[in-house]
């Protein structure tokens, strides 16, 4: 980050081929989209380099390029959700599934992907943050809360709701994934 702050774009280059495979997991589980995920990257990284003499040393390099890619993310989907809620009342459909060239394994793996992030979108943007952050990604949650910008009871009340909500809209949306279920995924094909 000195380096950076001294113009260095070498350095750029450096954070770029450090932090851009987890700036793109999170972005990427957050809006379920790979595309607009690397989007978010590149912004990022152009906001960092922007705002690199804002940088402080007291700060963690990670917590403050992962915040910016938190908010652009947050920032994001609520854009998107305007658009689509301005394209439902439309009666557009906005997503189209090709399932047919898939073998088996991607197209479980890809329904699993599905139903998380259409259980995700029951969640505010905190909450779906914070979940994709300390659950998916793994991330301490001190981090967390220096990431989201809250505090740490905050990030452990937000990963509670949302794990609730989601255990709720599993139940409701796909009682099959749900524990105790009777019948699992791998079971249905067998009634």
């Amino acid at each position: 980050m000195k380096s950076l702050k001294r113009d260095e774009e070498g350095a750029l280059d450096e954070l770029i081929a450090r932090k851009s495979q987890g700036l793109l997991n999170v972005a990427t589980r957050m809006l379920g989209d790979a595309e607009e995920a690397r989007d978010i990257v590149q912004v990022t990284f152009v906001r960092v380099w922007e705002h690199r003499q804002k940088f402080r040393e007291r700060w963690s390099p990670n917590t403050w390029i992962y915040r910016i890619a938190t908010n652009l993310t947050i920032d994001h989907l609520r854009a998107r959700q305007r658009r689509e809620r301005a394209m439902s009342l439309a009666g557009s459909s906005l997503r189209a599934v090709d399932r047919d060239r898939r073998s088996l394994a991607e197209l479980q793996h890809r329904e699993v992907g599905e139903v998380l992030l259409r259980l995700i979108d029951c969640l505010s943007e905190r909450q779906r943050a914070v979940f994709v952050l300390r659950a998916i990604e793994g991330f301490d949650t001190k981090e967390v809360a220096a990431i989201v910008g809250c505090r740490v009871s905050t990030v452990r009340n937000h990963l509670f709701v949302a794990r609730r909500k989601l255990r709720r809209e599993l139940e409701v949306c796909f009682p099959e994934y749900a524990p105790g279920s009777p019948i699992g995924p791998a079971d249905e094909g067998r009634q």
